[in-house]
């Protein structure tokens, strides 16, 4: 079993310079953590600290990628936050694909969350990538639906709040709507991908009556309903 690399993190302390190369490895990953979390703490602007977690990221790529090939955190020790917290930098920062790579070790391993998140591992991986979504929706912007039922696969079994997993539903429903609406209603795919968009979206209502997608489906049962027949007017016979 593999265990996390060493960092030259330019941080140290009297402690770091005791034990194992893996133990001061530990300690010095988990030390840059805490003073990046620190600094983290005093940026008030939402937009501004996710540029930060982008340019701190990078001093992380390598101690992660020794506990991703090692299993369960091998050699995490002290520093067992350090690889749940740059899963959720990844989300925040949008780099979904590096994301759910993490969140895969997490999930398989019930690697557990800091405290500061309060919150599961799996109800934070739905709920943020689904806000992430939604709001990119709200924006009239594409969301890559694959992350979506990515996300959805690998917490299906996971126990969360309905509410939580509705937003999901949501999510996919809407995405896979707004695929829909670039079809001409005319051809057979459009219908295949409305009926497809109805299946998440009344899932999402079921586990959450409001959940803010009544008008969706309401607009999609009317696409997908079979025209009326038209009825014609009798004539008059006329007088013999």
């Amino acid at each position: 079993m593999a265990s996390a690399p060493a960092l030259g993190s330019g941080l140290s302390s009297p402690a770091s310079d005791a034990g194992t190369p893996a133990e001061r490895a530990a300690a010095s990953i988990a030390m840059r953590l805490q003073h990046d979390l620190r600094r983290l703490k005093e940026i008030q602007s939402i937009a501004r600290r996710i540029d930060v977690k982008r340019e701190m990221l990078p001093a992380y790529t390598d101690w992660v990628a020794g506990l991703l090939d090692g299993g369960r955190n091998a050699g995490a020790g002290i520093a067992e936050d350090v690889l749940p917290t740059v899963m959720v930098w990844l989300i925040d920062t949008g780099d979904y694909a590096r994301a759910l790579l993490l969140a895969e070790h997490v999930i398989a391993y019930d690697v557990p969350l800091p405290s500061r998140y309060e919150r599961s591992a799996a109800a934070l991986i739905v709920e943020e990538i689904a806000d992430a979504a939604i709001r990119a929706q709200t924006a009239k912007a594409p969301f890559p639906l694959d992350v979506l039922e990515h996300v959805a696969e690998l917490t299906a079994d996971a126990d969360m709040h309905d509410q939580v997993r509705a937003k999901l539903h949501k999510a996919i429903g809407t995405e896979l709507a707004r695929a829909a609406d670039a079809i001409d209603p005319a051809k057979p795919e459009f219908a295949a991908l409305a009926q497809r968009a109805l299946d998440p979206l009344r899932r999402a209502v079921a586990l959450h009556d409001r959940v803010g997608v009544a008008g969706q489906i309401k607009r999609l049962e009317r696409a997908l309903a079979p025209p009326k027949p038209t009825t014609k007017s009798a004539g008059t016979v006329p007088a013999t």
